[in-house]
């Protein structure tokens, strides 16, 4: 779930010449306790204005608000500027790596589906929280060749704390989510990684929103993501760790992160280590 707040900083990351390209380099990891930075130091007499923790929509709030969002959701997610901020590469990318059994959380209007390739699944189950937007993903499917043989279920439910059960531990080969961490909070998205993790039987690939790696765009981030959430985001918080929120996650590990458009959104491949 890109959100607005997140395209136009990117687009101020490729014009200050921050490289949109993907940037692979290798990083160091440190584990953090919270997941809304301080960095108050950075600020001096401005400390203030940083908000405690951006607050998230509930899963109530998401379900009722993305099923009216849903009938125009394309516009915000996709389109021009989602291709020219090489989010559409980012996607295809991630999705080309999909196979087995296939979850896939938060799937949104479906702008993920036709970058499946169909020959590398055995089955794909597509889960929203939102009826809306599920109910547009399957109008969207119907007219995909890429995955016409694949058995599709799909699934209303809370990712954050329904997926164990419903599907059982060890369930999937390949589990995907794309922008929807920043819309369940801090907490919320801890607790569906983890719920990922313990779906998954070797993977989890995501592409998320996240506090950038720029100083400038990163104290930005901090002191707007209230604002930004409250505002155009659709209940984003953009300012995340995400990195930090996965090494916190049991059974999980990092195997690859790729950095887009100054670290505004990342592409993280994760090992589930069972």
């Amino acid at each position: 779930m890109m959100k607005s707040s997140v395209f136009a900083l990117s687009i101020f990351a490729s014009t200050e010449s921050l490289s949109a390209a993907p940037d692979t380099s290798s990083r160091t990891f440190r584990t953090h306790k919270y997941y809304c930075p301080d960095r108050r130091w950075f600020l001096g007499w401005t400390t203030s204005l940083i908000p405690s923790c951006a607050i998230a929509l509930t899963p109530e709030e998401a379900s009722r608000q993305y099923d009216t969002y849903a009938p125009s959701y394309d516009n915000l997610d996709g389109g021009k500027v989602s291709v020219a901020l090489g989010i559409e590469d980012a996607r295809r990318e991630m999705i080309s790596k999909a196979k087995g059994d296939v979850l896939e959380i938060g799937v949104g209007t479906g702008l993920n589906l036709d970058k499946y390739v169909g020959s590398q699944l055995t089955s794909l189950t597509l889960v929203d929280i939102s009826e809306g937007m599920l109910k547009e993903a399957q109008s969207r499917l119907e007219s995909l060749p890429n995955v016409k043989k694949v058995p599709v279920k799909w699934v209303q439910a809370d990712a954050t704390s329904q997926l164990v059960d419903l599907f059982g531990k060890n369930s999937f080969d390949t589990v995907i989510d794309s922008f929807s961490l920043c819309v369940m909070g801090n907490t919320g998205a801890l607790q569906s990684l983890q719920q990922m993790a313990d779906v998954s039987r070797n993977e989890v690939l995501l592409l998320e929103n996240s506090r950038s790696s720029n100083a400038f765009l990163g104290w930005y981030q901090d002191i707007t993501a209230d604002a930004a959430a409250m505002a155009g985001g659709k209940g984003c918080v953009y300012n995340q760790d995400v990195a930090a929120m996965i090494q916190s996650t049991k059974n999980l590990q990092i195997v690859k992160e790729t950095s887009y458009s100054a670290g505004l959104y990342r592409s993280f491949v994760c090992k589930v280590m069972n």
